[in-house]
């Protein structure tokens, strides 16, 4: 299955530039995932960029 779309490049907030699952958003939850995280297109700007991907982040982020 190509992961890979148009789509997913217009969407992607992954500023993470050496990432090799960027634009693959299923490898990308996969990964994420096994770690106990959630990709960057849950975090808005400001919260993208720290890379702190946990779960924890996220619901401060939410609390704001």
């Amino acid at each position: 299955m190509e992961c890979i779309s148009e789509k997913n490049k217009a969407a992607c907030n992954c500023t993470y530039e050496p990432c090799p699952r960027k634009y693959k958003c299923c490898e990308c939850l996969r990964y994420h995932r096994k770690s106990n995280e959630l990709p960057a297109c849950y975090f808005n700007k400001e919260f993208e960029k720290t890379y702190d991907r946990s779960i924890d982040n996220f619901l401060g982020m939410r609390k704001r």
